[in-house]
């Protein structure tokens, strides 16, 4: 999620003056409730259930402006640590659900088994070329799709090449995982889902300490937001949210989405599907792309999106996210992108969708649901996007981006 896309104290009081855009909420309210029965109708009721799930976790996303891109860039620039805190309360609260569930291998009857992928070159590659997407495109995956739900436009350009990125990523994958990696481990299955969810939880604690040692050192005190502009039913409809009160609502989420489907949220390996579909549309052999080669790839490949879950869960966030929105008075898309800004997208979303097929997943797929599932590869690839992050956030300023700073205090 880009600094631009998350609103300043003073936009969002002036969106709290604004009446709720009952145009674009018809249209978002009336795409969830035609869409969940369409999706019944072709598919089944739990795929219908997944996407209005989607749409959930978009409402969240957006009135929470619960975003990694910005929350690691006021870190990495400004030292504010609260958007990583959160980030930690989320982590700790999926692990705590997950780990005795995919320790015993069901949930209410149903097989379920977490993203844990190996860890090798690919993965520290693609995950530091992913961070400096991030900062260059303006947002993680969650956040493209939100932000684009809540009216940016110049995220239309940072989605649109991170779908062509994955494709590209699907297409060299094979090479990628052919270079030196260690196997797939699980923190859950080498030390038990108990001393593993200790060891998880020990270091949330210490990294969300860290930040906070840091903050104080820069700044004298924790920054805190100011006062929201609603309170009530009005703010839980039309937000601000707290943003550990998203980061609750993510891991909750998260934890249906593993209900429901089986395994954990994931946001890009849609994006590889819908960028390879493409593709083949122009006329590239995709068919014959290792990557697709499994009969669960070939049947996905072949099959209508809406057969996918992930795929039905990004298009649910989007129209969630628009409706968070246009109840926020907000929804308000500005058509001029700077052109350096255009570039930006563009180079940001080709790595971004690159990165995402050569580490296994986002900051989704991999950081959030890879290491609530115990996956090593989960906790190689937030240092790996971190490190990204630090390069990406140091370039923004030559693409005309903004790197937030808290302004020096005055006065005693």
């Amino acid at each position: 999620m880009s600094g631009s896309a998350v609103a300043s104290g003073s936009t969002l009081r002036a969106g709290s003056r604004r009446g709720i855009n009952s145009q674009a909420s018809l249209i978002a309210g009336a795409g969830i409730i035609a869409g969940a029965a369409l999706i019944g109708a072709v598919v089944n009721p739990r795929q219908a259930l997944l996407y209005v799930l989607g749409a959930a976790m978009g409402l969240v996303l957006y009135h929470a402006a619960f975003g990694f891109t910005s929350a690691w860039r006021v870190f990495i620039a400004d030292r504010r640590g609260e958007g990583l805190r959160a980030q930690m309360v989320m982590l700790a609260v999926a692990s705590f659900l997950f780990f005795p569930v995919l320790a015993a291998g069901s949930l209410f009857g149903q097989p379920v088994s977490g993203l844990v992928s190996p860890a090798g070159v690919s993965v520290v590659f693609g995950a530091f070329i992913f961070g400096i997407g991030m900062q260059l495109g303006g947002g993680c995956a969650s956040g493209t799709l939100y932000t684009v739900g809540g009216g940016s436009t110049r995220m239309l350009i940072t989605l649109a090449a991170f779908v062509a990125g994955s494709a590209i990523g699907a297409a060299h994958l094979h090479w990628w995982t052919a270079l030196p990696s260690l196997p797939k481990i699980s923190i859950i299955e080498v030390a038990g889902p108990w001393t593993g969810l200790a060891i998880q939880l020990a270091v949330f604690a210490a990294i969300a300490i860290v930040t906070i040692v840091f903050e104080r050192r820069r700044h004298g005190r924790l920054v805190t937001a100011g006062a929201a502009p609603r309170t009530g039913l009005a703010r839980f409809l039309r937000g601000p949210w707290p943003l550990v009160a998203g980061a609750v609502a993510l891991a909750l989420l998260n934890f249906a989405t593993l209900a429901l489907a089986g395994r954990p949220w994931g946001i890009t390996s849609a994006f590889a599907l819908w960028g390879s579909k493409i593709a083949a549309g122009l006329g590239f052999q995709v068919a014959s792309w290792p990557y697709w080669s499994s009969p669960a790839q070939q049947a996905a490949l072949n099959g209508n999106i809406l057969n996918d879950v992930t795929s039905v869960m990004d298009i649910g966030i989007v129209l969630g996210a628009l409706l968070a929105s246009a109840l926020a008075g907000r929804f308000a898309p500005v058509w001029r992108v700077p052109l350096r800004s255009a570039i930006a997208a563009i180079v940001g979303g080709l790595l971004l969708g690159y990165g995402a097929r050569l580490a296994y997943g986002c900051n989704i797929g991999a950081y959030f649901s890879g290491i609530a599932s115990g996956s090593l590869h989960g906790w190689v690839w937030l240092v790996a996007a971190f490190v990204g992050n630090v390069l990406g956030t140091t370039i923004r300023p030559f693409f005309g981006l903004e790197v937030e700073r808290t302004p020096a205090l005055t006065g005693c």
